[in-house]
C-alpha cells in the first residue's frame, strides 16, 4: 500500500516513517507538513492509506477530510482523544493515540489490510433494511437476515462488519450512523463509536465493559449511561 503521512511536528512524522518503513506491506511516498501539501500529493498520486494528524495549523485533519471529493482510506494519528467520534463519523478506519505503540499500528495496519481486500471483490454486500430483518445482497442473491440473528455490528470505515452466530459475518457498504439510525431501538445500542450490540445477546456487562457471543466490547464514556439504563429497563439486572 502507498502511504503518506500528514503532520505539523516533524518528530510524529518520523515515527510514522519508521513504523511504515519497517512494514513490509507499506511504502511511503511522501511526508506533508500540513494540508496543503498533501492534497498536492493527493492530485498526482496514487494513495491507499493516509496517516492524518488532526491538530494542524491553517486546516486541521478533520477539515481536510470533510474537503475532499475522493478520500483515500485514512487513520487518524493525534494526541486528543475527544476528536474520536467525530473522526469515525467521517469513515476513518482507525485512531492511533499519540505516542503511537508500533503493537497498536500493526493492528491498525491488519485493518487496513483487510478494508483493501474487501474493496477488491466483487461480493460485497448491500443492505436494505425492513421492519423485522435485513436484506444482505451475496453471491448474486438477496439474503433474509433476521434482526435477531444479528450479535454486534463493527465499524469498518465506510463499511460495517455485521457479526452473527459463531462468529460468521458479512461485510456490507453501510455507515454505523445510518445503521443505528435504522436499526430498531428496542432492539440495538451503540455502546462505543465503533461497536453496535444487540442487547438480547449480552451475555455480561460492566460499566466498561459487555461480552457478547465471548468477545468482549468496550462501552465508551457517551454511550454507557443511556446503554446501562436500556439494559435496567429491560430487566436483565
Amino acid at each position: 500500500m502507498n502511504c503518506i503521512a500528514v503532520d505539523d511536528e516533524p518528530l510524529a512524522l518520523d515515527i510514522i516513517e519508521a513504523y511504515v518503513n519497517k512494514h513490509p506491506d507499506l511504502t511511503l511516498i511522501a511526508r506533508c507538513n500540513n494540508a496543503a501539501e498533501a492534497s498536492e500529493v493527493l492530485k498526482s498520486r496514487k494513495v491507499d492509506l493516509m496517516f492524518l494528524d488532526i491538530q494542524m495549523p491553517e486546516i486541521n485533519g478533520l477539515s481536510f477530510i470533510k474537503s475532499l471529493e475522493t478520500k483515500p482510506l485514512f487513520i487518524l494519528t493525534t494526541a486528543y482523544p475527544d476528536f474520536a467520534v467525530e473522526g469515525f463519523d467521517l469513515n476513518a478506519l482507525d485512531y492511533l493515540l499519540k505516542p503511537i505503540a508500533y503493537d497498536r499500528f500493526e493492528r491498525a495496519i491488519e485493518k487496513a489490510k483487510e478494508y483493501q481486500k474487501i474493496k477488491g471483490t466483487e461480493d460485497v454486500a448491500e443492505t436494505d433494511m425492513e421492519s423485522d430483518f435485513i436484506f444482505v445482497k451475496a453471491n448474486q442473491k438477496l439474503i433474509k437476515l433476521a434482526y435477531n440473528d444479528i450479535f454486534y455490528i463493527e465499524a469498518f470505515a465506510d463499511y460495517v462488519k455485521i457479526y452473527l452466530e459463531n462468529d460468521k459475518k458479512i461485510v456490507t457498504l453501510q455507515t454505523m450512523k445510518n445503521m443505528e439510525k435504522k436499526l430498531p431501538e428496542e432492539l440495538f445500542s451503540r455502546v462505543h463509536r465503533s461497536f453496535i450490540v444487540n442487547r438480547n445477546k449480552v451475555a455480561s456487562f460492566s460499566t466498561s465493559i459487555c461480552e457478547v457471543s465471548s468477545i468482549k466490547i468496550p462501552i465508551g464514556k457517551n454511550y454507557k449511561e443511556n446503554f446501562i439504563g436500556l439494559m435496567k429497563d429491560n430487566k436483565i439486572l
